[in-house]
């Protein structure tokens, strides 16, 4: 049974209870009021949740990724920056198309395009994922009539067309050839502003991700432990808070207390980063000296690869590399493990000793 009220305000409020459910929401005319009720009254009848008079408004798929954007603000969980860019994206590639439209044939007929414009099949993978989840937050969250069996569908027939997949585990480490070039042409290029020889080594001597080499600052630098902490350390169930202590080692063949050190002489008093550059900055710079020293495939985070693997080439275990490079699974940390042949004789020669 509905019944309506009219606010000091001249609006009006409708109230149904039904078979034990309680529902309300406020409209500016009787009229809205009133069919609202009389659709919200009839999913109770057939056992679906009544949708909010906000959600009932929603037509497309953009105002759906709008809603979850807001919902997730609201709840203090900001998508991060990917996220983001393919929310962006999603938008302005099935934003207008209504929700009616979003079948089985429109998913793959996606998937086939982004393929099509050099997509591949991991982040194919992770667009359809996203597709589902703000569907699924659409109905879970708000009550929406909607089913994700299309969206799981597509992904099987994109699946059995080869189009989305698992990556191949990426296994490209520097030669000690490249390494001594690449330092070599970033010490004695007088243009160069960016330190970028001593943060090359200074990636491989902490094997951390670029983005946390030049956040760090000489308050999280402990010179008398040799400690370094990383705040808010990169980690898919928790960013904010998830800060690091990690120990600056000599076993890779570069020191990273030395190579602070180093930095510190050259800072200036109102830098309280430890490299106070931008990160992009120096990832165009790296790229440009790879390119003109024709080394080819080899990107800035393949020196986190390289310390990760020069951890192990040392004779560290899995558990005592996760303390360095923050990896809480240690199936990922697997990834980074591919050790050089060679470096067995010097994990022979520790143990014996």
């Amino acid at each position: 049974m509905a019944t309506y009220s009219k606010l000091p305000s001249g609006s009006w409020r409708v109230q149904v209870r039904r078979k034990g459910r309680y529902i309300s929401e406020t409209f500016l005319k009787r009229d809205d009021a009133r069919r609202w009720a009389t659709e919200a009254e009839g999913r109770i009848d057939r056992g679906e949740t009544p949708t909010s008079e906000r959600a009932g408004r929603l037509r497309t798929f953009g105002q759906l990724i709008d809603l979850h954007i807001a919902d997730m603000k609201e709840v203090g969980k900001v998508p991060g920056r990917s996220k983001v860019a393919t929310l962006k994206m999603l938008k302005r590639v099935l934003g207008k198309r209504k929700l009616v439209e979003l079948d089985r044939d429109r998913f793959i007929e996606f998937g086939k395009a982004r393929a099509g414009e050099g997509a591949g099949p991991v982040t194919l993978s992770i667009d359809i994922g996203i597709i589902k989840l703000v569907l699924q937050h659409a109905a879970a969250v708000h009550g929406l009539q909607i089913s994700v069996e299309a969206v799981d569908l597509a992904r099987y027939a994109l699946k059995r067309l080869g189009l989305i997949g698992k990556g191949t585990e990426r296994d490209r480490r520097p030669t000690e050839d490249e390494l001594a070039k690449l330092i070599a042409y970033f010490d004695d290029n007088p243009r160069q502003g960016i330190p970028m020889g001593r943060i090359v080594k200074f990636a491989i001597a902490t094997a951390m991700r670029q983005e946390e080499i030049f956040r760090v600052g000489w308050d999280d630098l402990n010179t008398r432990t040799k400690m370094l902490t990383i705040r808010d350390r990169k980690d898919p169930r928790q960013k904010n808070g998830n800060d690091q202590r990690i120990p600056l080692l000599t076993v890779s063949g570069y020191d990273g207390l030395a190579l602070a050190e180093e930095q510190r002489a050259l800072r200036d008093n109102q830098d309280a980063r430890i490299f106070p550059f931008n990160h992009r900055s120096s990832g165009t710079a790296f790229t440009r000296a790879c390119r003109k020293l024709e080394i080819e495939d080899l990107h800035f985070h393949d020196l986190r690869h390289e310390g990760t693997s020069r951890l192990f080439e040392a004779g560290f275990a899995i558990q005592q590399v996760a303390l360095v490079t923050g990896h809480k699974d240690w199936k990922m940390l697997k990834r980074y493990t591919h050790l050089k042949p060679e470096g067995l004789h010097a994990i022979a020669a520790a143990l014996a000793a």
